[in-house]
């Protein structure tokens, strides 16, 4: 197994996915999800787009995101509204709560550390 691994999604088939109903809060958001690395010790690493429509979020792992297209509002309960477009780079640490906003379908790279 190489030791260099490209996030490469050309011919792959994305997980499909939404958020659980209770979690909605606006429209009716679709996932695809295309998950190239899951290594030992629970790090995840690949891509995701979102369509538009707005839940609820609850992170209990960390994930670092880097935002290829769209525009999204993040909101941390008890915090301020923060929208990202491409081109933006940010962490979510364990315990965030809030919610996210998808504008405009939304894709990001993340690797994720449970």
């Amino acid at each position: 197994m190489p030791l260099f691994l490209t996030i490469d999604i050309s011919g792959a088939e994305p997980e499909q996915g939404a958020p659980a109903p209770d979690r909605v809060l606006a429209g009716d958001p679709k996932f695809r999800t295309w998950n190239v690395e899951e290594a030992d010790g629970g790090v995840y690493a690949g891509i995701w787009e979102a369509t538009p429509g707005k839940w609820r979020i609850v992170y209990d792992e960390w994930e670092f995101c880097h935002i290829l297209s769209g525009v999204s509002i993040l909101t941390e309960d008890g915090g301020e509204a923060r929208t990202v477009r491409a081109g933006d780079s940010f962490v979510l640490r364990p315990g965030f709560k809030g919610s996210w906003e998808v504008l405009e379908t939304t894709r990001k790279e993340y690797v994720i550390r449970l």
